[in-house]
């Protein structure tokens, strides 16, 4: 969402900050106010919950993401390259924006019809279709190993996504700090890219 109010330019960036860093639960109106160096009252006067204020940056993200993902699965690269163009946007999109991941999954535990809806119905939602013909159509030739379609996309998803669902666990137990997690996740594109593609070689 695009404003030419510089004080709701202020509160959006600030309130995606917190939200990046807090989520929608642990996110309050006053932390959003001191980030964009305003008073509470003001705030209150341009959004007038923190759910609204949400429901922008998550759009937003949503958009920026679909966006970059529709690019890839339009396009004209060849199989690889839109694998290694996908995980790699998938994971950058979602590096950009934590807390999406998480609100994601209770939103499809409380009110998965919304969350469908909401991505089914974004204009640019990935053409996932052209993608899975893709694949069957180097299955038929013989270049690619006979596989569900489905299952490959939803076995790509769930290796970018479960890292950052599983962060804190993770960081623990490897004893991983946030600066090397953000290394960790810029190996996992080649990992999971390279797991993918020998995944499908007859």
């Amino acid at each position: 969402m695009q404003t030419t109010n510089t004080t709701e330019q202020q509160i959006i960036e600030a309130a995606r900050k917190i939200f990046m860093h807090r989520g929608l639960t642990g996110a309050r109106m006053q932390d959003i106010a001191d980030e964009a160096g305003i008073n509470k009252a003001m705030l209150h006067y341009y959004y007038r919950s923190k759910d609204k204020l949400f429901d922008i940056v998550l759009t937003e993200a949503v958009d920026q993401m679909l966006s970059r993902l529709n690019a890839v699965f339009s396009g004209d690269l060849e199989l690889p390259e839109k694998i290694r163009s996908a995980v790699d946007n998938y994971i950058t999109g979602i590096s950009e924006n934590p807390f999406l991941p998480l609100f994601v999954l209770n939103e499809i535990n409380q009110n998965p019809h919304r969350i469908a809806e909401r991505f089914l119905s974004a204009p640019n939602f990935p053409n996932i279709r052209g993608f899975a013909q893709q694949l069957l159509e180097g299955m038929e030739k013989g270049t690619l190993r006979k596989v569900d379609p489905v299952q490959l996309m939803i076995s790509i998803i769930s290796m970018c996504i479960f890292p950052f669902l599983a962060k804190p666990l993770l960081q623990a137990v490897f004893t991983i700090d946030d600066p090397a997690f953000l290394g960790f996740m810029e190996e996992r594109k080649v990992f999971v890219t390279e797991f993918v593609l020998n995944a499908l070689r007859p």
